[in-house]
Formats: structure tokens, C-alpha cells, sequence
């Protein structure tokens, strides 16, 4: 029944962000406890936790045999980042993007859109791939924690004040035992909560005659962004505008390199299928949106609420072609082209006049 399918998504949905708190404070608090520095643990453990459900849920949808969930929640989740999270979060304060981001994260969080791209072109993520993409992740957060020791120690816990701060003696985490409990516990959680998701989103498919793919692409990828979305906009609330958008872009990147990674891994020899509507669609605006990040984040360093909303009414139009799609809507065609020849090349000229007076005022300032 239905309403029973609902019942299991609500509840794999709650377990997954319970299981990625619990992962992310068990394992800070034991990395802290351990001696580890606060932005090594910032950098990693913090960062990777929130994507944790999206690892879960792809690697549990690749042994279920449902390629296109893996595949649709990676793509999903990355476009509802950017897309949503980034322009609910701007809607609420305009967000500051720091220029290390700018500098290193960004054309990182490209560079393996890029490399999914060309990796995925021939329909599938090979064994060796994952294990690339993977061992890719790998080099990176090295590099990473080798950069973060020429940071001093406050720079580092000021990023993550809540997560970050070493338990006091008397707290209920303070114990070696509760902090590994947390972190096993967690792991459970984000476990059964992903094999309630995909299952329950797979009925959903199946009753309602909506393709594995939309599913993934659309309720599977907002579901498992929801430890991202919390993040995102309570930094944005606290007026930690820069840790609001650096979260979405490591989340990103994590994604591609990691979740993917791991998933051609998993799927052993036959690879990781990517069907033919993610490669004429799906990535190509999963790209669009990652490229478009550049623009928006080097004019004033900042996400204004004008793009926020932007943002945002691109995302709900992303949403309305999927659906229009998976029902064979006559009209979305008609809509799909407005989009590209329309809505799209008026955006365009729009941000570039926008910096243009951005330039111009700043050369009257010089």
C-alpha cells in the first residue's frame, strides 16, 4: 500500500539524518579526544559525514541492481546542492564566498565534474575508474591535511564551533565508549536508512510509472542532501556565510569523486551503468550549474538574494522538465527549449552586465 511505501521513505529519510549526526559528532569528537587537529577533523570527517547518506544510499542501490538510483543521487544531489541550498541559504543572508574557494575549491569540485564526464562518456564507470575516482579522493584530502598544518589551531575551530569543540570532561560525549558508540551507531542508522529509501523509492517508481531515474534524480537526491541543507542554512542563520557555501561545494566534490568512486567499485566488472538520458541531460546540466558557480562567486564574492532566487526558480524548472518528462508531457519539448533558448541566454547576459558594473565600479574606486 502506498501509504505504507511512504511510511518506510519518512522513516529512511530520519534514520539517515540521524545516522549522519551521530556519525559526524561521534567520530569529531573521537578524532579531538585522539589529538587530531580541529581543521584536519573540519576537513574530513565533518565534511565527508554530511555526504555519508548519498555513499549509503548509491551503494545500496548499486547491489540492489538499481544503477540508476546510484547514478540519479549523485547527479540529484549535486544539482539540489548548488541549486536549492545554495539559493535557499543566499535568500536568507547574502553569502560571503571566500577566496580559497574561489582559488582551490571550486576549479577542484570542476576538475571532477569534468572527469566524471569524460569517464562516464562510453555509458559506464569501469572497475578501474571507480577506483580512480576514489584514489583521487584519497590524494586530495592528503593534501588537505598537509595544508591545514600551516593553519594555526584557531583559525581551524572557528569554522566549526559546534562540531568541533573538545567535550568537557563532565559532557554525556566525553567518554571514549559513547564516542565510538556514536560512531558505530551512525553507521547503523545511515545502513537501514538507505535500504528504507531505496526501497521504498523503488515502489514509489514502480506504482506511479515514474522511471528509477526521476526518482533518484529528484526525491532520493533532496532526501539524502538533507544533512548538507541543515548545515547550509544554519551557517547561513548564524552568520557563518562562507562555511554555508564551502559546505556544499566539499559535499560536491565528494560526491563525484567519492560516492561515484566507490560505487564502480562495488558494481565489480559489468561498471557502474549510466543511462542515456543522464548523459544527454542530466549531466549536462549538472555541469552547467557547477560552471555557473564561477561567475556568480567571483563577481563581489558573494551569492546576492537576486541570484539566490535565481537559483532557486532554475531548480523548480529543472524539476517541472523531469516530471513533464517522465509523464510524456506533449509540452516538454516546447518547455525545454524556452529554457535553452530563452531563460538561459537572457541569464547570461544578465550576469555579464552585472560584471561589468561590478568592474566598473571597482576601477572608479581605484
Amino acid at each position: 500500500m502506498w501509504w505504507m511505501q511512504t511510511l518506510w521513505f519518512i522513516g529512511g529519510l530520519a534514520a539517515l539524518v540521524v545516522g549522519a549526526e551521530a556519525l559526524v559528532r561521534g567520530a569529531s569528537k573521537l578524532a579531538l579526544t585522539l589529538g587530531l587537529s580541529p581543521l584536519v577533523v573540519g576537513l574530513t570527517i565533518v565534511a565527508f559525514g554530511t555526504s555519508a547518506p548519498e555513499m549509503a544510499v548509491s551503494t545500496n542501490a548499486v547491489l540492489g541492481g538499481q544503477n540508476d538510483i546510484a547514478v540519479g543521487n549523485v547527479v540529484g544531489s549535486n544539482i539540489f546542492n548548488i541549486l536549492f541550498i545554495l539559493g535557499a541559504s543566499a535568500l536568507i543572508v547574502p553569502l560571503a564566498v571566500h577566496h580559497q574557494l574561489i582559488r582551490q575549491e571550486v576549479p577542484v569540485m570542476l576538475g571532477a565534474t569534468l572527469l566524471l564526464a569524460a569517464l562516464g562518456f562510453d555509458g559506464r564507470i569501469t572497475l578501474w575508474e571507480g577506483g580512480l575516482l576514489l584514489g583521487l579522493l584519497c590524494a586530495y584530502t592528503a593534501y588537505l591535511v598537509v595544508m591545514s598544518r600551516r593553519q594555526t589551531a584557531a583559525d581551524a575551530s572557528s569554522a566549526y564551533d559546534d562540531e568541533l569543540q573538545p567535550p568537557s570532561p563532565g559532557a554525556w560525549d566525553a567518554r571514549l565508549w559513547v564516542q565510538i558508540a556514536l560512531v558505530l551507531g551512525g553507521l547503523v542508522f545511515l545502513v537501514i536508512g538507505s535500504d528504507w529509501l531505496v526501497g521504498a523509492s523503488v515502489a514509489f517508481a514502480r506504482a506511479f510509472g515514474v522511471s528509477d531515474l526521476v526518482i533518484g534524480l529528484t526525491i532520493v537526491a533532496a532526501g539524502t542532501s538533507m544533512p548538507e541543507l541543515a548545515t547550509s542554512i544554519a551557517a547561513a542563520i548564524k552568520g557563518e556565510r562562507d562555511i554555508a557555501v564551502g559546505n556544499v561545494v566539499g559535499s560536491n566534490t565528494f560526491n563525484l569523486l567519492g560516492v561515484v568512486g566507490l560505487s564502480g567499485l562495488v558494481a565489480g566488472a559489468d561498471g557502474l551503468i549510466l543511462s542515456a538520458s543522464v548523459l544527454n541531460f542530466d549531466l549536462w546540466v549538472l555541469m552547467a550549474v557547477s560552471f555557473a558557480c564561477l561567475p556568480v562567486f567571483v563577481m563581489g564574492r558573494q551569492i546576492t538574494r537576486w541570484e539566490g532566487g535565481l537559483f532557486l526558480l532554475y531548480y523548480a524548472a529543472y524539476v517541472i522538465y523531469l516530471i513533464m518528462t517522465a509523464r510524456q508531457d506533449a509540452a516538454a519539448q516546447a518547455f525545454s527549449t524556452a529554457m535553452l533558448g530563452f531563460v538561459v541566454p537572457l541569464t547570461i547576459v544578465t550576469l555579464a552586465a552585472v560584471w561589468l558594473m561590478h568592474e566598473k565600479n571597482r576601477d572608479i574606486q581605484r
